[in-house]
């Protein structure tokens, strides 16, 4: 049975510990990575006494949080431009692969039954197609029985790296969405209501009828939420899972991308998930708290090493070692204090 720590269970877990108040480490941002982080976090706490305050707050607040150094660390699923990275100071590195997932409440219709191509999935968001039986819903769905009712749709209030990747895979689907709203942390909903968090479109989805929303797959599961099947550019229709997430990212050209700013939505490949992404870490390269940085890289420097099979339990794809490699190699050259490399 897969398990995974709500909020209040993994701070109490930190609170447990027996390091003072000045040892925590603290981070804030993404709800895409949170399940993970807080694993990461409570195995590595057993293990070292180090605590790791983490708030899933959004990838937007995690942003303003790293810029404004108020934390140690911040977490995005929308990866910076190598030129933000460089006007503040920042590094920024992969530390799993997920992927973004439709999920619906229709009576009768069980995970996997519906299918839907990035141009309707497009046009419900749009709100031009407002019904459940539209008849661009119906062709694709050929014997599947979908009642005549208004479509409630589901989307974030807050800045979300979630909303990052959902946003540029329409953008990229359907020229009318590129036209009308684009692709950012936050976009202006042409329809729909907003929930804040993963958490919280989950919990809409959940409750009210006829809805559709997107979450991180690892919610749609704990939430046992009704997933649909995507289109891919190679017009086959796939299933989230794992191994259509690691066929999203099989290409990915790490090395080659500036920032390591790699967008994983709509890539090639007749197995690969269209809305996979990866989920970033961001640190000051000039951290003003060397102890607490050198800690930070500590955490994840060793989730790189052991936290492999804990971040497939939890249906993240991990990031291979050739890849953490690379970051280990930036880190040493890129982040220092006192004119002192951090990691060594």
């Amino acid at each position: 049975m897969r398990k995974i720590l709500t909020f209040t269970a993994f701070a109490l877990c930190l609170a447990l510990g027996t390091a003072h108040a000045e040892d925590l480490i603290t981070g804030a941002g993404a709800t895409f990575p949170y399940p993970l982080y807080s694993k990461w976090a409570y195995e590595y706490q057993k293990k070292t006494g180090a605590r790791i305050n983490y708030q899933s707050i959004g990838s937007g607040g995690g942003i303003k949080q790293i810029k404004a150094k108020t934390v140690d660390f911040g977490a995005s699923d929308a990866p910076l431009a190598a030129n933000e990275l460089n006007s503040a100071n920042l590094v920024q590195f992969p530390m799993a692969i997920g992927g973004v997932v439709p999920v619906v409440n229709i009576k009768g219709i069980a995970p996997g039954r519906l299918k839907l191509t990035g141009e309707v999935l497009a046009e419900i968001y749009l709100g031009k197609i407002a019904k459940w039986n539209d008849k661009k819903i119906t062709e694709i769905n050929p014997g599947v029985s979908l009642p005549d009712d208004n479509i409630t749709v589901v989307h974030r209030s807050d800045g979300s790296g979630t909303t990052w990747i959902f946003s540029n895979y329409l953008d990229k689907a359907s020229k009318a969405w590129h036209d009308t709203a684009g692709f950012g942390t936050a976009v202006s909903w042409p329809a729909g209501v907003g929930g804040k968090g993963n958490e919280g479109v989950a919990t809409y989805v959940k409750r009210i009828k006829n809805t559709i929303g997107y979450v991180e797959y690892a919610y749609a599961l704990q939430n046992k939420l009704v997933h649909v099947q995507l289109q891919n550019r190679e017009k086959a229709f796939v299933t989230p899972s794992m191994e259509s997430f690691a066929a999203a990212a099989s290409g990915a050209n790490w090395k080659g991308t500036p920032g390591y700013a790699v967008v994983l939505t709509d890539q090639p490949g007749k197995n690969a998930w269209p809305i996979a992404g990866a989920t970033f870490i961001l640190v000051q390269k000039r951290p003003e708290k060397c102890d607490n940085a050198g800690a930070v890289l500590s955490f994840f420097g060793w989730s790189y090493k052991n936290g492999a099979e804990m971040a497939k339990a939890l249906d993240y794809v991990p990031i291979p070692k050739n890849v953490s490699d690379i970051m280990e190699e930036t880190w040493k050259k890129e982040i220092s204090c006192n004119n002192q490399p951090l990691w060594k």
